[in-house]
C-alpha cells in the first residue's frame, strides 16, 4: 500500500506531512489482525515514527518487543535490527517492512572477515557494536551499544588485545576515552555519518553559538567537536558525545533554546 506520506525540507529543517487517516486505521487494523507489535526505529520518517507502537533505539526496541505479547515482530529499521529481534524472540515472527533496507555499517564486516581478523591475533577479546548482522555477532566475545562501549571496552583486562568493530568512529572514541592502544578498529562506517565533517560542524556552530551540540559517536565530526571545545572555539559544556537514546534524555533536560543533531534526520 502506498502511503500518504512524505519528509520535506524547509529552511529550518525537515517536516513531515501526516498521512491521512484512512492509511493510519488500515496500518493500525492489520496490525491488529496479524497481532502484530510496530517497531520505528528514531531514524523512520516521522509519520512511521507516529503511528507505531513503540519507537527508540535498535536494541531498546528489541528488547521491548521480546517483552511483547505479540506473536509477530514489524520492525521498521533495516537487517541487522530485525536480526537482532529475532535472536531476542526466536519463537516470534519477524518482519521487515523494505527488503532493501540494509546499512552500509553492519555491511562493511562479515562473518568470514572477522573470523580471519581474529586468527591474526589469537588470544584478542572480540567487542562488536550492536549494529552488525547476526553473523558477526556469532563470532563475537561481547557486543556493546554506543552509549556502553567505553565501559565494555574498559572493563576488559588491561594485558588483552581488544578487536573492535566494525565502526572507525566509535572504535576511535572507545581508544580516546580508555587510553588504551591496545584496541584494534576495524575500518568500518556508517556513510550518513561518516559524511557529517568537522568544517561543517565548525561553521553550523559558529553560526549558532548558544545551541548545544549533540553528536553521535559513529559521526566523522566527533573528534572535530573536541578539537572545538579544546581549543575554545566551542564551550566545552555544549559538545555533547551520545548515543541515540542518550540524546533524547539529553533533550529533555537541556536549557538550550537551540540543538544541532549531528545523526539521522529522524532522530528531529
Amino acid at each position: 500500500m502506498a502511503a500518504t506520506a512524505q519528509l520535506e525540507r524547509t529552511e529550518d529543517g525537515w517536516t513531515g506531512v501526516q498521512p491521512d487517516a484512512a492509511w493510519r486505521e488500515e496500518v493500525r487494523r492489520l496490525a491488529d489482525k496479524h497481532d502484530a507489535v510496530l517497531l520505528a526505529h528514531n531514524y523512520q520518517l516521522p509519520e512511521i515514527q507516529d503511528i507505531a507502537d513503540h519507537t527508540g533505539d535498535s536494541l531498546a526496541l528489541s528488547r521491548i518487543a521480546a517483552s511483547s505479547s505479540a506473536s509477530t515482530i514489524v520492525f521498521c529499521g533495516v537487517h541487522f535490527m530485525a536480526e537482532t529481534a529475532k535472536i531476542l524472540s526466536p519463537d516470534k515472527r519477524v518482519l521487515i517492512p523494505d527488503a532493501r533496507a540494509g546499512c552500509s555499517l553492519a555491511d562493511s564486516i562479515t562473518g568470514a572477515q572477522l573470523r580471519e581478523w581474529k586468527a591474526q591475533h589469537p588470544g584478542a577479546v572480540v567487542v562488536s557494536y550492536v549494529n552488525t548482522t547476526a553473523e558477526v555477532k556469532a563470532e563475537t566475545d561481547i557486543c556493546c551499544t554506543s552509549s556502553n562501549a567505553v565501559d565494555v571496552v574498559a572493563s576488559i583486562p588491561a594485558d588483552r588485545e581488544v578487536l573492535f568493530c566494525p565502526d572507525q568512529f566509535l572504535g576511535a572514541h572507545v581508544r580516546r576515552e580508555t587510553g588504551r592502544d591496545n584496541v584494534h578498529v576495524w575500518a568500518g562506517e556508517c556513510h550518513v555519518h561518516a559524511g557529517i565533517n568537522g568544517p561543517e560542524l565548525a561553521d553550523r556552530a559558529a553560526a549558532n553559538p548558544d545551541a548545544d551540540l549533540f553528536i553521535h559517536p559513529e559521526c566523522g565530526c566527533a573528534t572535530s567537536a573536541l578539537y572545538l571545545a579544546g581549543e575554545g572555539a566551542v564551550p566545552a559544556e555544549k559538545v555533547k558525545i551520545l548515543s541515540t537514546g542518550d540524546m533524547l534524555t539529553a533533550a529533555r533536560s537541556t536549557n538550550a533554546r537551540s540543538v544541532l543533531v549531528a545523526t539521522e534526520v529522524g532522530m528531529l
